[in-house]
């Protein structure tokens, strides 16, 4: 990868693509996003371009992608709500392929999920693997990220279940909390994003952390780093969704959803492959516990 390259990233101001963007830069490239949003602190202090997410303007969304090398797409939504829905997301993530290829650019780094499949009754996988074929079938050069939980200062899964811990006096899991989960560093995703993006051979690589926990063992041992060892009950997944539906409407979110319940009893948030990131959640959260779940992170909140 030559230095000063055009480098597009979606959502630089979000999650993900903001560790991304970093790295880009640090690499001496030159970085543009689009994005939806306008932040009211730029945390680039303007070293980033930014044009708007159109994905009802082709031809817009063409010239935003005009001379870039490489595209990190990391757009997607987490659940179906009034102004957004899974559906959209994939036919929106498809049109900009399309651009893309129009546009000449040379590579597509897609960030993904851990076991799509498009035969897949959960929204979540289904459209993810539907993407995923779309970019195979796209002709352009291609690495495919499957991470399974993110964690780091804007996540949320790890955050608020540290901020249950806080608030609760018992904590559920659903039914024996068996599944598993492998968490990967975000920062330790965009580093893997960014070395692909340089790298020509197209492949899927799935992106996990070096520690697997059970669902059960995750939620012990963010107590256990914060000083809140609370009771740890197995409810069902019908009465755990109403407490969580219950909590989502207190703080004025979407705290946890059945597809994702499902997902995660259904073993969705692991695979047997050796680790593509470093830093372990145990010694992060370590680091953070003073402020790890001090606060309610909404999802809604960051969209809007």
């Amino acid at each position: 990868m030559k230095q000063n390259e055009l480098h597009v990233v979606t959502g630089a101001f979000g999650y993900s693509g903001k560790y991304i963007a970093q790295r880009l830069l640090e690499q001496g490239h030159r970085v543009r996003t689009i994005t939806s949003k306008q932040p009211v602190l730029d945390p680039f202090q303007g070293q980033v371009e930014h044009h708007p997410l159109a994905f009802d303007n082709h031809n817009q969304l063409v010239a935003s992608l005009r001379g870039a090398s490489v595209l990190y797409n990391t757009y997607w939504v987490r659940f179906n709500h009034a102004n957004f829905k899974h559906i959209e997301a994939v036919d929106n993530t498809i049109r900009l392929f399309k651009a893309a290829k129009e546009a000449g650019v040379q590579r597509v780094v897609h960030v993904s999920i851990t076991n799509p499949s498009e035969e897949s009754t959960l929204e979540y996988f289904h459209g993810k693997a539907v993407l995923e074929r779309a970019l195979r079938e796209s002709g352009m050069s291609y690495a495919i990220l499957r991470p399974t939980v993110l964690f780091g200062k804007e996540d949320i899964l790890i955050n608020n279940i540290a901020w249950a811990l806080r608030k609760l006096p018992v904590v559920g899991v659903f039914g024996d909390g068996s599944y598993r989960l492998q968490p990967i560093y975000v920062d330790d995703l965009a580093q893997l994003a960014v070395e692909q993006g340089a790298a020509t051979e197209s492949r899927t690589i799935n992106a996990i952390g070096p520690e697997t926990f059970s669902y059960r063992e995750l939620v012990a041992t963010i107590g256990s780093i914060i000083g809140k060892h609370r009771p740890i009950i197995s409810v069902s997944p019908n009465l755990g969704y109403l407490a969580c539906s219950v909590i989502g409407k207190l703080v004025g979110d979407v705290f946890i959803t059945r597809e994702e319940i499902e997902g995660l009893m259904a073993d969705l948030l692991y695979v047997d492959a050796p680790p593509t990131g470093s830093t372990r959640l145990t010694d992060w959260a370590r680091k953070h516990a003073a402020t790890l779940g001090a606060a309610y992170a909404s999802e809604l909140g960051r969209r809007r």
